[in-house]
């Protein structure tokens, strides 16, 4: 888990799936990444444990998963935390605000 957050695009995403799950498009949208390179970190958080996902129709939505443990649990609450300090998590907060309002998919 500590190794799958050591990465900026990850903990950017863990941010973001923390206030619920997203699509694909959404997730490259806010990031502004491409379709592989989302697709790719998603796949490593999966692969992790802190990521699962289930296909609408044409789409795969992500989501966190329930902590399993207490390490778990409380890596999930130092990312939280860690907006306080960290301006590129809180502007993804607000791109997220303006991508859910005009959800495509």
């Amino acid at each position: 888990m500590f190794k799958a957050l050591s990465d900026r695009t990850r903990l950017r995403i863990v941010n973001l799936l923390l206030e619920g799950e997203l699509c694909v498009c959404e997730v490259m949208q806010i990031l502004g990444a491409t379709q592989s390179k989302s697709s790719r970190h998603l796949t490593y958080l999966k692969n992790a444990g802190l990521v699962k996902h289930k296909r609408k129709r044409l789409w795969i939505y992500y989501s966190l998963t329930s902590p399993r443990n207490a390490v778990h649990r409380q890596l999930l609450k130092a990312v939280r935390l860690s907006r306080k300090q960290n301006s590129l998590l809180r502007a993804d907060l607000k791109k997220l605000v303006r991508v859910s309002k005009t959800r495509a998919c």
